[in-house]
């Protein structure tokens, strides 16, 4: 077998939303397949381009790859390096009997969880906060619930988890999976970890931590409470889009689907950018994002060109204080000033349009995709992040 070249392997096996633009050699998250050390990355929200470590080290795998072929055939090969990866995003949990398989992207996470419990209705936050494919992915009915209200404030957790409470309840008698956000895309989450565990009885759980935001101890306590939990590496991690993961407390066989080794190198850049993160002494992490929620809260909040779109509090899942209780996705609808010394909120596709234009200009910088936020002032709008 005759390997592709590393920037080929990194846009294989995902779907059109990580093919290369022939004219600009981006995808379509403004991402190309090789770093990009100037550009100013604030997307992890929705994508980041790779870094160099990362690169580095999947060049490296690569050349691993082309020797094991020589004497292996691609499915054992395979086989091998995606148990090495398994084995190290279990670490710390293995101990549960959770069984780990991958996926090429967060909706086929979703989707793979649905076939596994067989559910005939979901129950769901709304899909503008989580994933635009999901629901069509999913393939059965779906019942979803706004997490912000029409002026874009979150609603409150009493409202949202009597909501779910209620949907959930009209599906006894089916086979319901029931998604909780840990984090949405505004950095949400809902419905309440009090609510979904009354509701285990009724519901199949599935946490969607597809941005990663969790401390080793809240992904451990969400499996132990019996969860099915989605991971990505291409979000928080940083790691090149698509790579997926769906962890299932049931601790079932697992057997590797198609040879993929545009997801295996994926993957692999994601695990660097984690062990990088995780080599840092937690009380330095809650250190740096106490500093700069502060800085980049007060911005936002008194700064006539922001709407900050605040997020509740997080408590600690395991009983004790990690990192992740601390806010780290930080979205706003932008403002500009209108002929009468005021200031209007963007349309949405204005705000598209600056979206891409900072990517673009002498500035290059790139923050998250925008998000529908309701209305402002008699205008729709959407927040970037």
């Amino acid at each position: 077998m005759v390997l592709p070249s590393v920037e080929a392997l990194l846009v294989s096996g995902g779907d059109e939303r990580i093919v290369l633009d022939p004219a600009s050699g981006l995808n379509q998250y403004g991402c190309p397949s090789h770093p990009d050390p100037d550009l100013l990355a604030f997307g992890s929200s929705t994508a980041s381009v790779i870094s160099q470590a990362s690169f580095a080290a999947v060049c490296a795998l690569r050349e691993r790859l082309r020797e094991a072929l020589k004497s292996e055939s691609p499915e054992v090969v395979y086989t091998r390096e995606m148990a090495r990866v398994r084995r190290e995003l279990l670490s710390g949990v293995a101990d549960l009997g959770v069984s780990l398989t991958f996926a090429s992207s967060g909706t086929d996470a979703y989707a793979l969880a649905a076939r596994r419990i067989s559910c005939d209705r979901v129950v769901m936050v709304e899909a503008g906060e989580t994933g635009s494919g999901v629901v069509r992915a999913l393939n059965v009915p779906v019942d979803t619930v706004k997490l912000r209200a029409e002026d874009g404030m979150p609603r409150s957790s009493d409202e949202i988890d009597a909501e779910v409470t209620r949907l959930v309840n009209q599906g006894a008698g089916h086979r319901v999976l029931l998604v909780m956000a840990d984090q949405s895309k505004t950095g949400l989450i809902a419905p309440s970890v009090d609510c979904v565990t009354k509701l285990q009885r009724l519901a199949q759980v599935l946490v969607d931590a597809c941005q990663f935001r969790l401390a080793p101890a809240s992904l451990r306590a969400y499996l132990a409470k019996g969860f099915m939990v989605a991971l990505t590496g291409s979000k928080f991690l940083t790691g090149p889009a698509f790579s997926a993961a769906l962890l299932l407390p049931f601790g079932e066989q697992v057997q590797e689907g198609a040879v993929n080794f545009g997801l295996l190198l994926r993957w692999e850049a994601a695990l660097v950018e984690l062990r990088r993160f995780r080599a840092v002494p937690e009380s330095e992490i809650i250190h740096i994002f106490q500093m700069v929620g502060e800085v980049v809260r007060h911005q936002l909040m008194n700064d006539p060109h922001f709407g900050y779109l605040p997020v509740p509090q997080r408590s600690a899942l395991s009983g004790e204080h990690h990192w992740d209780q601390y806010q780290s996705i930080f979205s706003f609808v932008p403002y500009s000033r209108n002929t009468k010394g005021g200031y209007t909120p963007l349309t949405c596709s204005q705000t598209r349009q600056l979206y891409l234009q900072l990517q673009s200009d002498s500035a290059r910088c790139q923050l998250g995709q925008p998000v529908s936020c309701g209305m402002r002032d008699g205008v729709a709008v959407s927040a970037l992040r």
